[in-house]
């Protein structure tokens, strides 16, 4: 069991790994292009375990359709969300923002679905909204390194990945985890390939280097599939009431490495919505005790 859920922990670690990663490449290349060639670099990987572990068999038409729509707010939204805000924010804040993904499903939940949710999860939103509020009114106050827009963008890439977690609940069982991966990111690829090319004359001159090759590689193959690889071989063998508790490693892997590899300034205002966050996570995905 310590090893799924060791799994799980280097899911989200990675999830927030990639952040700041993802700052990096925001710094230097057009947004839909990153989008773009991150998804055909998981398809080209995806494609042959595809073929390899799960039944050649192609998603009913339903499926198919509701997996076009997640790759439109899973993917599209959240990266064209997460990369324009980590334009304007600092990875640390953005991590933060992200950190809000549990409480924003649980009320999506609530009002999309009908679900009826406990007093634990409208506690979780509250103290989500609480920590955000609190963090961009004092950088109103005293000023810092973030920027409210900024915040504000990776928050409508939280919603679009909110979207993709509801919908995915329509096709859970229907097809496997690799297959439809697969087609999100190919979807995901064809809907963001019109804006790529547009975005190539913007396309600074020595930005198509080594280093960023690197890094998109990394994001692509971390992002994409790797996550995805390790989440899924965790929830195999771990009690899938207490996976999400693991989604706690992601604003604190993107806060440490914000700091130690951006430079980033950590305040004690950061600390505190770290530990605010932590705590809604914890609330909305903190096993109930059977009854």
């Amino acid at each position: 069991m310590l090893g799924a859920y060791a799994m799980l922990a280097a899911s989200m670690m990675l999830v927030g790994a990639n952040v700041p990663v993802a700052k990096l490449l925001a710094e230097d290349l057009p947004i839909p292009l990153i989008a773009s060639l991150r998804c055909l670099i998981a398809c080209l990987v995806l494609w042959p375990l595809m073929r390899a572990i799960e039944p050649r068999t192609r998603p009913a038409r339903e499926v198919m359709r509701n997996l076009f729509w997640q790759a439109a707010f899973g993917t599209a939204l959240y990266n064209a969300g997460l990369l324009a805000g980590l334009r304007l924010t600092t990875a640390l804040e953005a991590g933060l923002v992200l950190a809000t993904l549990p409480a924003v499903v649980a009320i999506g939940s609530a009002v999309w679905l009908g679900e009826r949710l406990s007093a634990r999860a409208w506690a979780a939103a509250a103290l989500a909204a609480a920590a955000m509020a609190a963090i961009n009114a004092v950088r109103a106050e005293v000023g810092g390194e973030g920027s409210l827009f900024g915040n504000a963008l990776v928050f409508a890439g939280v919603i679009g990945e909110a979207a993709y977690v509801l919908l995915a609940k329509r096709t859970a069982g229907r097809v496997g985890v690799i297959t439809a991966a697969f087609w999100m990111q190919l979807f995901s690829a064809a809907q963001l390939a019109p804006f790529a090319a547009l975005s190539l004359p913007w396309l600074a001159p020595g930005a198509a280097n080594a280093a960023n090759a690197a890094l998109l590689l990394f994001h692509a193959l971390t992002a994409s599939v790797l996550c995805l690889v390790l989440w899924y071989g965790g929830m195999r063998r771990a009690p899938a009431n207490v996976a999400g508790v693991y989604s706690a490693f992601l604003p604190a892997t993107a806060a440490v490495l914000g700091v130690l590899v951006l430079g980033e300034r950590f305040t004690e205002v950061h600390a505190v919505g770290l530990l605010v966050m932590v705590a809604s996570i914890l609330l909305a995905t903190w096993p109930a005790r059977p009854r």
